[in-house]
C-alpha cells in the first residue's frame, strides 16, 4: 500500500502520494542551493572583493596586537576560502622574537591540516613581512601573499628584500599588495604616536 500525505485543510480527503511530495521538495531544494551558489559564485569570482573579505581579518587581528600594547599587525592564513590560521603579534607577551603575527598563523595552520606545506594557501598581513617571515612563506611553499602596506624600513617581500619572489629560491610566491594599504597604516601611525606621547609621570616629574 502507497504511502500518502492527508490534506485536511479542504473538505473532504487529498491523497498525494509521498514519492510525489519527495519530489517537489527536492526541487525546492535544488532551486535553493542553485540560487546560493550562484550568489557564491559571483562573489567568489572577483578575486579582489575576496581578498578585501580576509584582509577585514587579519585587520581585526592587529587591533588585538594594538589592544595588548604589540606592534599593530595581525594575518590570517587561507585556504579553499575558508581561515584555517590567524595571529597576530605577541613577541612581547610570548617572550619570543619570532612571535610575529604572519609566523603565528603559519604555526597555526600547518597544525590544522597536519602538513607543514602550505601549498594552496594565501596569507594575509596587514603590513609587509619582514625577512623572517617572507622567508617563512617561502619555506611552508605559500601559494599567494596579500599584504597592505609597505614597511618601508624592513619589508622581506618588495621593499627591501625580494624573498618571496627570488628566482634562486626554490619556490616563489605570488605577491599583491596594497589591499586596505591606508587601513593597516593608520593602525601602525596611530600606535607609535601614542607611544611617543610623553607619559604623565614624566610631564610631572615624577620617579615613582
Amino acid at each position: 500500500m502507497d504511502r500518502c500525505l492527508t490534506d485536511h485543510s479542504r473538505i473532504g480527503t487529498i491523497r498525494v502520494p509521498f514519492w510525489r511530495a519527495d519530489i517537489a521538495m527536492s526541487k525546492v531544494k535544488q532551486a535553493q542551493e542553485a540560487t546560493t551558489q550562484a550568489v557564491s559564485a559571483d562573489l567568489l569570482q572577483d578575486q579582489s572583493a575576496l581578498d578585501d573579505f580576509f584582509m577585514g581579518f587579519a585587520l581585526n587581528e592587529a587591533r588585538r596586537a594594538q589592544d595588548a600594547g604589540e606592534v599593530p599587525i595581525g594575518a590570517v592564513v587561507v585556504i579553499d576560502k575558508q581561515i584555517v590560521g590567524s595571529g597576530h603579534n605577541q613577541p612581547i607577551r610570548l617572550h619570543d622574537p619570532t612571535a610575529h603575527a604572519e609566523i603565528l598563523a603559519l604555526r597555526e595552520a600547518a597544525q590544522r591540516i597536519g602538513n607543514y606545506r602550505l601549498t594552496n594557501a594565501t596569507v594575509y598581513v596587514t603590513i609587509e613581512p619582514c625577512a623572517m617571515c617572507a622567508g617563512a612563506m617561502v619555506n611552508a611553499r605559500v601559494q599567494r601573499l596579500v599584504y597592505g602596506a609597505a614597511d618601508l624600513r624592513a619589508g622581506g617581500v618588495e621593499t627591501v628584500f625580494q624573498i618571496c619572489t627570488n628566482s634562486s629560491l626554490n619556490h616563489r610566491v605570488d605577491v599583491i599588495s596594497g589591499v586596505q594599504a591606508d587601513a593597516g597604516r593608520e593602525l601602525m601611525q596611530s600606535f607609535f604616536k601614542q607611544r611617543r606621547k610623553p607619559q604623565p609621570e614624566a610631564l610631572s616629574g615624577s620617579t615613582e
